[in-house]
């Protein structure tokens, strides 16, 4: 049997990138998955963000492995829509165990005074709020199942260091902290688990673009990716210039499984040793 087998995952960002991982991952050890993604663009983020069909190839990723998956395009600053999703899917899948809140976007880097409302507004309203909502709706859900579950937060290293020219992020991502320590104690009655994960830079479309490229080569106007990754190396300690998203997929599956039934209100880094540097 599988690690998480005949469980059921509710998963946020699952068109691409580390929510597709995810989704993989636990399929791959038996999970049945939910997944939701927004499929569109926000007008602030400098890099084209998911699309339908992006979705569709996460549902035929899963597929392919012999579980089943509801795939809703929802957008996590909505909480009606949100909560409709993870509901319709219960009602197929019947239960739901492991909650992955990883929906998230970036945003130019630029110093705090020359940031936009808009840009901030949105960046709290998917990367913090947006996490709320996840955990608001599923809550019901796992305390119904009766049998515990594992919920993780998708945060950063720049949820637990500053990082300069990226205030909102770095604000949204510690405020992700405070509300995974906060559930964590009122969920512990239920046996629900609560943990936070903390990756550097993942090798994913919110990273591999101009626009972060930029944030770490300024002197050039249309930066590459080999241009970026001598200053991308600089902020691990080990000598890699990011870490791919299975990576995290594999710290998630531990923290979602029964191998980790005790741990909560933990960050967990994947960081290649950034915080340590």
């Amino acid at each position: 049997m599988g690690r998480v087998e005949g469980k059921v995952a509710f998963i946020t960002g699952a068109a691409r990138g580390q929510g597709r991982s995810h989704a993989i991952r636990l399929a791959e050890e038996g999970a049945d998955i939910i997944a939701v993604d927004i499929c569109r663009q926000i007008d602030t983020v400098p890099f084209p963000m998911s699309t339908p069909e992006d979705l569709q190839q996460t549902v035929k990723d899963v597929e392919a492995l012999d579980r089943r998956i509801v795939a809703v395009e929802a957008d996590v600053r909505d909480y009606n829509a949100l909560k409709a999703a993870v509901d319709e899917g219960v009602s197929q899948l019947g239960r739901l165990d492991i909650v992955s809140a990883n929906a998230g976007i970036a945003s130019a880097g630029m110093p705090t005074e020359d940031l936009s409302e808009e840009a901030w507004d949105d960046m709290i309203g998917t990367n913090l709020t947006g996490v709320w909502h996840t955990v608001k709706a599923a809550i019901p859900h796992l305390k119904a199942g009766g049998n515990g579950g594992s919920i993780i937060l998708t945060s950063s290293v720049a949820g637990l260091q500053g990082l300069a020219n990226i205030s909102s992020y770095v604000a949204a991502k510690h405020g992700v902290v405070g509300l995974m320590r906060t559930l964590a104690l009122e969920l512990a009655a239920d046996m629900i688990r609560v943990n936070s994960i903390h990756p550097t830079t993942v090798g994913t479309p919110m990273v591999l673009n101009e626009s972060t490229f930029r944030l770490f080569r300024p002197d050039l106007e249309h930066p590459t990716a080999e241009d970026a990754s001598v200053a991308f190396r600089t902020l691990n300690a080990l000598p890699l210039d990011w870490v791919e998203a299975r990576d995290i997929s594999n710290a998630l599956l531990f923290l979602a499984s029964d191998e980790a039934r005790y741990v909560t209100g933990v960050t967990l880094p994947v960081d290649a040793g950034a915080l340590v540097k």
